[in-house]
């Protein structure tokens, strides 16, 4: 007796939580619009709470709908008959929709599924009674879901199984991706110029001065103007404080080239390069103040690190 008692106490406080926390429910005509699973998992992700109850109304002796009861019941859902005449499955659907708390009083939020007109009086009949009301209509192959309560339009294509983003989403992808362009090409010539630095690197310290001289004419005149000019404009750092200035002006124009620019520690050092024409590291090692780049920025009172993801973005201190 006693395990029978605590298993109603169990089942009684599942019933509680189900109310406070709230569910969906989907009211689908099925005559005027079919919902596979895959439309209706999307519609699921829209709502707030979890979909937990689905209800089909339909004619079920009509031939265009007579083939989908199986497949709706094994899907969960709940199948009304409404016999044959006009819109008998919309007038069903307004009648039970319209006290549908009273059967299931955890439902915060009602997916209204039918592109008929008429179905706009039971949608303001639940917003009414406090519920957020979604209204999924199809125009051809887009499938529009208004957000009664706030006015929001989402559309989802059929055939290409996928949202339809807006406008303002489109264009920012591809801002990203152009940006993700400019961002791999600038990559790639940083790493050329390292190369072209090393390289060098390598040769002032295997030929003496003379062949050093010889070697770099030949190989001015074979690099790209572009890195011709930077071995030519090469700037000498002699102390901290001229690297800080430096540093300064590097991340002052930056910001004023692009204000929305997040810089890193790592685009930072790759405009010291260009500038100097040696690696951040080697630049202080040189200048003895400390064993790296991101660690000197870490200690210098003029700029402020924050890790953003696996990468540091710097800014410099008022």
């Amino acid at each position: 007796m006693g395990k029978v008692i605590k298993i109603i106490h169990q089942q009684l406080e599942i019933q509680n939580n189900s109310v406070e926390l709230g569910s969906s429910l989907l009211l689908l005509d099925v005559e005027n619009l079919k919902i596979s699973l895959e439309v209706e998992a999307f519609l699921a992700s829209i709502c707030q709470y979890p979909l937990t109850t689905k209800i089909g109304f339909a004619n079920w002796k009509n031939p265009s709908v007579s083939k989908h009861d199986v497949e709706l019941y094994e899907r969960g859902y709940q199948l009304i008959h409404v016999p044959d005449g006009k819109d008998g499955a919309d007038a069903k659907m307004i009648a039970i929709g319209a006290s549908i708390l009273r059967s299931y009083p955890s439902v915060k939020e009602v997916l209204v599924c039918s592109g008929d007109g008429i179905l706009t009086h039971l949608c303001n009949q639940l917003q009414n009674q406090g519920l957020t009301v979604y209204w999924v209509r199809r125009q051809g192959q887009i499938l529009h879901i208004e957000n009664r309560q706030t006015g929001k339009d989402i559309f989802y294509h059929l055939s290409l199984a996928m949202a339809v983003p807006s406008l303002e989403d489109v264009v920012q992808k591809i801002e990203s991706l152009i940006k993700a362009e400019q961002e791999s090409i600038e990559a790639k010539l940083n790493n050329l110029v390292e190369i072209a630095t090393l390289f060098q690197e390598r040769c002032h310290l295997e030929f003496n001065e003379k062949n050093s001289v010889k070697l770099e004419k030949n190989l001015s005149s074979s690099l790209p103007d572009e890195l011709t000019q930077l071995n030519s404009t090469v700037k000498v750092i002699n102390s901290q404080a001229e690297l800080e200035n430096l540093l300064i002006d590097i991340i002052n124009n930056t910001y004023i080239a692009s204000p929305t620019t997040k810089l890193t520690v790592s685009k930072l050092g790759s405009e010291l390069r260009k500038t100097c024409g040696k690696s951040p590291n080697a630049i202080i090692k040189e200048l003895k103040l400390g064993s790296s780049f991101t660690k000197f920025l870490q200690s210098s009172p003029k700029f402020s690190l924050k890790l953003s993801g696996k990468e540091y973005e710097i800014t410099r201190c008022q």
